[in-house]
C-alpha cells in the first residue's frame, strides 16, 4: 500500500484490541491506543502500543492531547485514523470534529444525529418513525413517577434512557438494567435511581421472554457518503449476568438475516449515518419478531466476531477513507463461533442442547476464534494474563449463572 496510516484507538480494553487486531490481520500495521488506565487486554502486545493519559475523559485534556498526538504523528504518516471504544471518547470527538479534522480521519456522524441516537427515548421515537420493531415502552420522569400506569403486564425491563448520565452516578445495588416483577419493586427502583442524582428519564419496557440465545447483534459500516458497505448479524449464545455487566457477550455465532439487513440498511442510509454501528436485538417468540433494544454509535466490544467471520472491519474503513474504493455492500452469511470465555464454560452454561451442538460442531471444524488469543501476538507473559482473564469466568458464572429461559 502506497499510503501509510496509523490507527489511533481510544480505549485499552478488548474492544480496542479487537480493532487493532483487525488492522493488523489485514495490513500488518501496529496501532496506537490511548486510555486513562492500562488494561491487560492490550498490555505486552506486539500489535498495539499503549499511551496512558490521566484525565483523558476531561474534554479540555482530551482535545489538547489529541492535537498534540495529531501534530506529532502526522509528520510520520499520511493518515491518522481516530476510533473510539466508548461513549466518553466518542462525545468529545463529535463535539470537536472541525478542530480534530486537521489531523485525523474521523468516521463519525454529526453531533445532532449522535445525540438523537444515543438517548434511548429519542431512539425509540426514531424506531417508531422508521417502523423498526422494539419492545413496548413507557417513559418515567421525575414528574410522573408517582402516577405510573403501565400499558403492559409484569415482569418489565427497566433501564436509564441516558446511559452517559447514569454511568456518572453510584448507589448501592446499582445495575446496568433491571428485571422488575411487581409494582412495589418498580417504585423502589425508580426512586433509588432518581435519589442518586440521575436527572434523565427512565425507560420501562415489556419484558421479552427467552434465554441468552434469543439475543442478537448486528455490526455495520457506513461509508463517508452514508452508504452501508458491510453488515454482519450474529446470535449470542452466552452472555454475562453480573449486575453491571449483564448483556456483555461471551459467545456469538455469526449468521445472516436478509430481512434485518435490508431494513437496517434502509434506515442507516436514510438518516445518513457514517462509521461503525452496533445494534442489539432480542427475538420475541410471542410474535416472531426481532425487537431492537439500542444502537451503539461505534463498534461493540464483541465486534471482532465480524472480522473472524470473514468481514474484516478495518478493511471497509481503509477502502473508504484512504483507498477511496466504492465497493458493493457485503453481507455475512458465514457460520463462525466467536468466544470470549473458555470452551468448557459453554458445555456447563448453555442449556439449549441444539445451540450447544451447533457450537461444538463449529469448534470441531476449527471455525472459532478468540479476540485476545492471537497467533501473531504470542509471548509467555501476555499468554499468562490472557488465560487468567478468560479463566475468571469460571468463578463469575458460578456466582452469576445464566437464567434458564424465563426465570
Amino acid at each position: 500500500m502506497s499510503k501509510s496510516f496509523l490507527p489511533i484507538i481510544l480505549g485499552t480494553d478488548a474492544n480496542a484490541y479487537g480493532l487493532a487486531r483487525s488492522f493488523n490481520d489485514e495490513y500488518n500495521v501496529k496501532s496506537l491506543a490511548l486510555g486513562t488506565f492500562p488494561l491487560r487486554e492490550t498490555k505486552d502486545s506486539k500489535i498495539i502500543d499503549v499511551k496512558i493519559i490521566k484525565n483523558l475523559t476531561d474534554e479540555k485534556v482530551f482535545l489538547n492531547t489529541l492535537l498534540k498526538i495529531g501534530k506529532e504523528y502526522k509528520e510520520k504518516y499520511d493518515y491518522l485514523i481516530l476510533l473510539s471504544c466508548a461513549e466518553w471518547y466518542t462525545n468529545p470527538i463529535v463535539n470537536n470534529m472541525e478542530t480534530l479534522s486537521q489531523y485525523f480521519v474521523l468516521p463519525f456522524m454529526n453531533k445532532n444525529l449522535k445525540d438523537k441516537l444515543e438517548d434511548k427515548e429519542s431512539f425509540y421515537n426514531i424506531c417508531e418513525e422508521y417502523n423498526l420493531d422494539y419492545p413496548k415502552t413507557y417513559i418515567i420522569t421525575k414528574e410522573n413517577k408517582e402516577n405510573i400506569d403501565l400499558p403492559f403486564d409484569y415482569p418489565v425491563a427497566l433501564k436509564p434512557s441516558n446511559s452517559t448520565l447514569y454511568s456518572k452516578i453510584e448507589f448501592a445495588g446499582k445495575e446496568k438494567s433491571y428485571k422488575i416483577k411487581d409494582k412495589q419493586k418498580l417504585k423502589q427502583t425508580v426512586n433509588k435511581i432518581f435519589e442518586s442524582g440521575y436527572n434523565g428519564h427512565i425507560i420501562v419496557q415489556d419484558f421479552i421472554p427467552g434465554a441468552d440465545d434469543t439475543m442478537y447483534v448486528l455490526n455495520c459500516y457506513s461509508n463517508s457518503k452514508g452508504k452501508v458497505k458491510m453488515m454482519c448479524f450474529g446470535r449470542c449464545i452466552l452472555e454475562e449476568h453480573t449486575p453491571y455487566g449483564i448483556g456483555n457477550y461471551r459467545a456469538i455465532i455469526s449468521e445472516g438475516n436478509q430481512e434485518i439487513y435490508e431494513k437496517i440498511k434502509a434506515f442507516l442510509e436514510d438518516i445518513n449515518y457514517i462509521g461503525f454501528s452496533n445494534f442489539d436485538f432480542k427475538y420475541d417468540r410471542r410474535d416472531n419478531k426481532y425487537k431492537l433494544f439500542e444502537i451503539n454509535i461505534r463498534q461493540g466490544r464483541s465486534s471482532y466476531f465480524t472480522t473472524s467471520a470473514g468481514l474484516n472491519m478495518a478493511k471497509y474503513l481503509v477502502d473508504d477513507f484512504i483507498l477511496k474504493k466504492d465497493k458493493k455492500t457485503e453481507y455475512n452469511y458465514n457460520k463462525f463461533l466467536w468466544l470470549h470465555t473458555p470452551k468448557k464454560i459453554l458445555k456447563k452454561y448453555i442449556y439449549n442442547q441444539d445451540t450447544l451442538n451447533e457450537a461444538n460442531k463449529l469448534i470441531k471444524e476449527k471455525k472459532y476464534a478468540y479476540t485476545l488469543k492471537n497467533p501473531k501476538d504470542n509471548n509467555l507473559k501476555r499468554n499468562f494474563w490472557i488465560n487468567r482473564i478468560y479463566n475468571k469466568d469460571y468463578k463469575m458464572f458460578k456466582l452469576y449463572p445464566p437464567k434458564k429461559d424465563d426465570e
